[in-house]
């Protein structure tokens, strides 16, 4: 299987390294390991991830435009530079009102007791 992250050691404006597809969205990871991954996703107006919960705490960070991510029945705006994190086992939906992007990242737990 290819290795899709990005190539490191290289400047990425991340906006600029995935495309809005009319009536899709479209995930891209950027660093994926055991521990974690970190994504960069796209979604075209109307579009949404079906509801689902996650063990792991996940910080979304909105990078164009506007998105409504709803948190055990929540709902929140996030814009442009603004972030959030939905928590592990919350139960979530990322809507599309308008078109986005935006970074996830989730870093599995497990490593509580290791001091970085």
């Amino acid at each position: 299987m290819k290795n899709h992250e990005l190539e490191k050691s290289t400047n990425y404006k991340l906006a600029d390294t995935i495309d809005y597809v009319p009536g899709s969205v479209v995930i891209k990871a950027i660093l994926k390991k055991k521990t974690g991954i970190v994504a960069i996703s796209s979604f075209d107006s109307g579009e949404a991830l079906t509801s689902k919960t996650s063990p792991f705490d996940n910080l979304i960070q909105i990078i164009d435009g506007e998105a409504e991510i709803v948190i055990n029945e929540k709902s929140n705006t996030i814009e442009t530079g603004h972030a959030i994190i939905i928590p592990a086992h919350a139960r979530n939906v990322v809507k599309a009102n308008k078109r986005f992007k935006m970074i996830s990242i989730i870093i599995k737990s497990g490593y509580e007791d290791v001091s970085i």
